[in-house]
């Protein structure tokens, strides 16, 4: 038996190749499914079944680009709800493939129809605990259920099945405490998921053992329902807008790609043209550059791991992009379109060949605005100069938890464009807001909203609250 990960770090989340001799199932593929094809073809692999653990809320599956390459079954939750052809799997139902059992637990929670997969290593498995009893798993397939350093959130599908699937995500994590300590956990969530309940470690892999010691919210499977909910509910923070179209997308299939595509690359006057057609336009430099010069009326999103979430927070839902890409990055047109596809912002209008320095010298207006630090805004305060408002635009969580710069405005970026109206309004004449967060990069963004408003903006693009040079006040 053979295993091969795929992390996704846009999304945080994990993808697996399952081998048993020359057959191999895939399990929980995201939309650009030609990587996992490539790499069961340099192995000699034939891929037979992919493998759902769940409806995907953060991401488009990539089951039906599979089918569509290779003829491969697709299992998945009998309660799931899918419209297109597939073997509903629940509760004991197992396929074969190889020498390798993959057994379906329902493991409610995360989602109403979640279903782990049991790995039983049927020619290596020793003899069953009891006669006629199967014999443990070597491996499950958690999906988000279990993670590693925490669990799938339950409130994804809103307040109304949130109780329940809290309970029903206690009794799945109970059960799952009853399997062997080697057993391998192997999540689809992990580090930088919002689908997680809370701190996910870094690591994609782990075991039931070692959860059994680390993992704080397995570790209450066992308390009172209202100490469990406490901690599964007691630290999360917001998710992206996109998630609300993920599940019907998935549940109806997802639009067939065949390959990636990539946008064309347009002359600034072609650009122009279609950036004054409403198409919004994505400048996925660092903001350092940004801020020295950009289109005016562009948004800075950075090319790396946040990318997909935050256009999925802040660009609505389908609409058509243009892209400002990175300087001297030639696969920047490969990457940023794939990130995009993953999430389903299919409609990608193209990239501006030559960048900024091409659009200036077309004699187009570059915008741009000043950067900043906090110990030089918390100078400006102290001296009774121009200090205008300070802006945080960390999330809602993270002022609870981390604490808040006195006398700083409070706006999480996601919430910004729905009230840059009632900050503008409440702006003292000629007052510059400075903008920051934890690291720089919400900032950013939230710095290119302000200046699309026509706001005098100052980024802070380095540190945040954390090098205000006086204590943080404590909410609550």
């Amino acid at each position: 038996m053979d295993l091969q990960l795929f992390v996704t770090p846009g999304l945080g989340d994990a993808s697996y190749l399952l081998a048993s001799g020359r057959d191999a199932v895939l399990v929980d593929p995201q939309r650009d499914a030609w990587r996992f094809l490539e790499a069961a073809t340099t192995r000699g692999w034939r891929i037979t079944h992919v493998l759902e653990t769940h409806v995907h809320n953060d991401y488009l599956s990539g089951a039906l680009e599979v089918r569509a390459a290779t003829g491969a079954e697709i299992a998945a939750p009998a309660r799931g709800g899918y419209e297109f052809e597939h073997r509903a799997m629940d509760e004991g139902d197992a396929l074969e493939v190889g020498g390798v059992r993959l057994t379906a637990m329902a493991t409610p929670g995360h989602t109403p129809e979640h279903i782990a997969w049991a790995v039983t290593d049927v020619a290596a498995a020793g003899p069953a605990p009891e006669p006629g009893e199967p014999a443990p798993p070597t491996a499950i397939f958690t999906g988000g259920s279990l993670l590693v350093g925490s669990a799938g959130r339950t409130d994804l599908l809103g307040p109304v099945l949130t109780g329940a699937l809290t309970a029903d995500q206690q009794r799945t994590l109970r059960r799952l405490a009853e399997l062997p300590d080697a057993t391998q956990v192997l999540p689809t969530h992990g580090a930088g998921s919002f689908c997680s309940a809370g701190p996910s470690s870094p690591n994609r892999v782990s075991s039931i053992g070692a959860e059994r010691f680390a993992n704080p919210t397995f570790a209450l499977a066992d308390a009172a329902p209202d100490v469990f909910r406490a901690q599964a509910l007691g630290n999360l923070g917001r998710f992206p807008a996109y998630y609300a179209h993920m599940a019907g997308l998935n549940r109806r299939g997802p639009r067939l790609l065949g390959r990636l595509i990539i946008p064309p690359a347009l002359d600034p006057a072609a650009f122009e043209a279609a950036a004054a057609r409403g198409t919004v336009v994505i400048d996925a430099r660092d903001r350092a550059a940004f801020a020295a010069g950009h289109l005016p009326g562009s948004l800075n999103i950075e090319l790396d791991s946040t990318f997909a979430g935050y256009v999925g927070w802040l660009v609505p839902f389908g609409a058509p992009v243009l892209l400002v890409l990175p300087d001297g990055e030639p696969d920047a047109a490969a990457a940023a379109a794939t990130e995009l596809l993953r999430i389903g912002y299919d409609w990608i209008s193209g990239w501006l060949d030559g960048g900024v320095p091409a659009w200036a010298d077309s004699g187009r207006h570059v915008a741009s605005y000043e950067t900043t630090t906090m110990r030089a805004a918390h100078d400006a305060r102290t001296d009774g100069g121009a200090a205008g408002v300070l802006l945080d635009v960390r999330q809602p969580i993270e002022w609870e938890t981390d604490g808040v710069v006195p006398g700083a405005e409070r706006i999480f970026v996601a919430d910004l464009p729905a009230r840059i109206a009632e900050l503008a309004a409440n702006l003292p004449a000629g007052a510059p807001v400075t903008v920051f967060c934890k690291s720089g990069s919400r900032a950013a963004i939230a710095a290119s909203i302000l200046d699309q408003a026509g706001i005098d903006v100052r980024l802070v693009p380095v540190g945040g609250a954390g090098r205000w040079p006086d204590p943080l006040e404590r909410l609550g």
